[in-house]
């Protein structure tokens, strides 16, 4: 049985907490072509603007995921596909790998597991507030991030790998490792994409690329180049 995102190029994350463009709307970045929308930040995430985000883009004919950054903001949404869910394999906090985790499962108890997929999250800049929140280890070398990528696959079954630069344009070279390091799960990569060329980079690497800041900053016609690169590079 296959995933959704197997079938994905692209993926378009929106923050609740920051503003759109002058004129932009949630519509308007929901017809960009991307093929599924990721809504989640790290600070600032509270029920209500979770919620005033899903319920702007359900209208919309886009696959909708919660990608929530603690067990508070989590909603119950029926315009929700489901939710991906962090686990930072190089935190140095144990409650960003399985502590938040557990958490969850005890406020919320049966979770609805047939909708829920973890993320095993690689994160390289320091800067970056997860990594700042999670207190990650972000001096890794490729051969640190291509075993991360094949234990997270291997010895704990993860569908997707994310390679995560939040911020910043990574390193392909530190993406193809991991890329080159999976079989059969799906590699993501998150950081600095804002035109073309950076996407299609990147998307030569990784199999899906998660677009956030760009939408935030930039608005509808540069997300879109960054659908058609992610395409082209397919």
């Amino acid at each position: 049985m296959t995933a959704p995102w197997d079938d994905w190029n692209h993926v378009l994350k929106i923050d609740p907490d920051k503003d759109l463009p002058e004129g932009i709307t949630y519509g308007d970045l929901c017809a960009t072509g991307t093929d599924a929308i990721e809504i989640g930040g790290t600070m600032g995430i509270t029920e209500e603007n979770m919620e005033a985000v899903v319920e702007a883009c359900a209208e919309h004919d886009v696959p909708l995921y919660q990608e929530p950054s603690n067990p508070d903001v989590v909603i119950d949404n029926e315009a929700l596909e489901g939710y991906l869910i962090p686990t930072v394999f190089n935190a140095g906090s144990p409650f960003w790998i399985t502590g938040a985790h557990k958490e969850w499962v005890r406020i919320d108890g049966d979770l609805e597991w047939d909708r829920t997929t973890l993320e095993a999250y690689i994160v390289l800049n320091p800067e970056a507030d997860v990594a700042q929140l999670t207190e990650a280890d972000c001096e890794l070398s490729a051969d640190d991030v291509a075993a991360y990528a094949k234990i997270a696959e291997r010895m704990f079954g993860q569908e997707i790998v994310y390679v995560e630069y939040s911020g910043m344009l990574g390193e392909e070279a530190i993406v193809e490792a991991a890329d080159g390091a999976v079989d059969e799960a799906t590699l993501f990569y998150g950081g600095g994409i804002h035109d073309y060329d950076s996407a299609y980079g990147m998307a030569q690497h990784a199999d899906v690329i998660v677009v956030g800041n760009l939408a935030h900053e930039d608005g509808v016609d540069a997300v879109r180049e960054t659908v058609d690169a992610a395409s082209d590079a397919a």
